[in-house]
């Protein structure tokens, strides 16, 4: 007897799926009631699927009894149902980072693990993504199931700004079902609490045309308590002006800061040229007028961020010429072979997964 709490769907399989693996990641923190039924529904949503599938379920340090749950629900389903658990609570973005690097699939899908997104539309989603050859596919909730004040008109609000500063023209950021290509999603980092900005992040190795969006499934959360409030909006406007930075001058950060260090001197040699010929051609006292101090400090200013800018080139080659370094930790896990620990579909399910796309 099921024991979903959500409505009965049935998974709409698009015909003639070109052949590719596909890896669900599912970042989790204390949602214990909700991992047997989130199972249960990715496996409604797949298990007719006609290529190798695996589920990756990432315990982000939880508090309460998810760890167990997983381990429980994994053994229960087989191994492709995998677990990858963080030695303390990193934050979702590092969490979903982790589920990503855990991922071997040539689709990535990601959502949350709320039972708010629904795994019905993610084949739907992998069909448009090959079909319309593709690098990502974002969910669109529009029929929201939030509360209004706190939840929908912020993220209206964040949605819209966001778009109009990174030039990537979604309605729904905030979504976390999403559908990747792979090889497009690991050519990206993610840290801090950039989970949000992943559209963003994937513009800056592939192009904007290739992003799209997809209308999805959206449910009120049944149990346990979400993890957001009202205070993320501060969050998500200083990590906005972090993304827009890097965007626009991550190879080339003197420009940005040495930008602003001459116009600040600029203004100040301006003041105190004025003050010069003040002093010099009309013969007026100015040691006492604020002017003169706000010239030296504008230049002074000037001089620090082109510094600053120097400085920024330096820790940038730095960046792209040291190894990468990971957002999280993780438990040992022996790393499953490519031909193990996929779920196959019914005809083949004695074979090895089908040639990746």
């Amino acid at each position: 007897m099921s024991i979903s709490p959500l409505p009965p769907a049935e998974a709409q399989i698009p015909p003639e799926l070109p052949r590719h693996t596909l890896s669900v990641v599912v970042p989790m923190y204390n949602e214990a009631e909700n991992v047997e039924p989130l199972l249960e529904r990715i496996h409604l949503a797949l298990d007719a699927y006609p290529w190798p599938w695996e589920a990756v379920l990432v315990d982000d340090g939880s508090s309460d009894a998810t760890a167990a749950e997983l381990l429980r629900c994994a053994r229960r389903y087989g191994p492709h149902a995998r677990v990858v658990q963080l030695v303390r609570n990193f934050r979702q973005t590092a969490a979903m980072q982790a589920g990503i690097d855990a991922a071997r699939g040539s689709v990535i899908a990601t959502l949350d693990g709320d039972l708010q997104n629904d795994p019905v539309d993610i084949p739907r989603m992998v069909g448009r993504l090959l079909a319309e050859d593709l690098d990502l596919v974002a969910g669109w909730r529009k029929d929201r199931q939030d509360g209004l004040l706190l939840r929908r008109i912020p993220s209206r609000i964040a949605n819209r700004l966001i778009a109009r500063m990174t030039g990537v023209r979604l309605r729904d950021y905030g979504c976390s079902l999403k559908v990747f290509r792979a090889s497009a999603l690991k050519n990206v980092r993610l840290y801090g609490e950039m989970h949000r900005f992943i559209p963003a992040w994937l513009a800056t190795v592939t192009t904007p045309r290739r992003i799209a969006q997809e209308v999805v499934t959206h449910h009120a959360r049944v149990f346990g308590q979400s993890k957001y409030g009202i205070s993320r909006t501060f969050r998500v406007v200083l990590d906005l002006i972090f993304v827009y930075f890097f965007m626009r001058f991550r190879t080339r950060p003197g420009h940005f800061f040495g930008g602003i260090g001459i116009a600040l001197g600029t203004l100040g040699g301006l003041i105190l040229a004025w003050l010069a010929a003040v002093k010099f051609f009309l013969g007026e006292d100015i040691g006492a007028r604020p002017l003169l101090f706000g010239g030296f400090f504008l230049i002074i200013a000037g001089v620090q961020m082109v510094t600053s800018g120097v400085l920024a080139e330096l820790l940038v080659r730095i960046y792209y010429e040291s190894g990468q370094t990971r957002s999280y930790l993780a438990q040992d896990e022996a790393a499953p072979a490519d031909d193990e620990c996929w779920h196959l579909p019914a005809d083949r399910a004695a074979g090895a997964p089908e040639e990746k796309a």
